[in-house]
């Protein structure tokens, strides 16, 4: 027989979702609250549309303010090779966004009801928002956030990171020494029909 709190335990861990999409190494449990316009995200994985993620979102966390400094950055996951045939071919990333220098408030915003992550600078990488080519059948793209804590010594610029275009996740995190993302969460945006 299961102790209580050895159940509880189980349990919890069981509903524990992924804030990133299904398949992304590694899968982050811990939400990253993104605010789009007036609204916050409620669901990893919610649509939306180009109008309304031109802008840079507003992230942060609901559950506790976090200590220290982090990197956000915010990958197209599904970008394709061939854009003459985009259905054709395999898909690359694309990096829309890589800004150092957020720390949270400690203090709830009162229109949102999150602790916000700000960022004194918009680089290396300033926000682009989506901008997915249309495809047939529709292929909504995953715009995937990612929050890593900054590590001792961290430094990027524009020309560390090279191309946006079939950004290598895995070698950038590795050669900059970050970890693990502590905080993610997704949208996805399809591309607009052509007329």
């Amino acid at each position: 027989m299961l102790f209580p709190s050895l159940t509880s335990a189980l349990i919890l861990a069981g509903l524990s979702v992924a804030q990133t999409p299904p398949g992304h190494k590694p899968e982050v449990t811990a939400r990253l609250e993104l605010i789009v316009g007036s609204k916050v995200l409620a669901v990893p994985g919610t649509s939306l549309t180009k109008a309304e993620t031109s802008k840079q979102p507003l992230i942060g966390t609901s559950d506790v303010p976090l200590k220290g400094t982090y990197v956000w950055l915010m990958i197209d996951q599904d970008v394709p090779s061939n854009f003459q045939n985009p259905s054709a071919g395999t898909r690359r990333l694309n990096l829309h966004a890589l800004i150092t220098g957020f720390t949270s408030a400690a203090e709830k915003d009162p229109v949102h009801g999150v602790y916000l992550l700000t960022s004194p600078v918009t680089t290396p990488i300033p926000y682009t928002g989506p901008n997915p080519p249309a495809e047939v059948p529709v292929y909504p793209h995953r715009y995937v956030s990612l929050l890593y804590e900054t590590p001792a010594g961290f430094n990027t610029t524009r020309a560390q990171v090279g191309s946006t275009l079939g950004f290598d996740l895995a070698k950038f995190v590795n050669a900059t020494g970050l970890t693990v993302p502590v905080r993610a969460n997704w949208w996805n945006v399809a591309g607009e029909p052509r007329v």
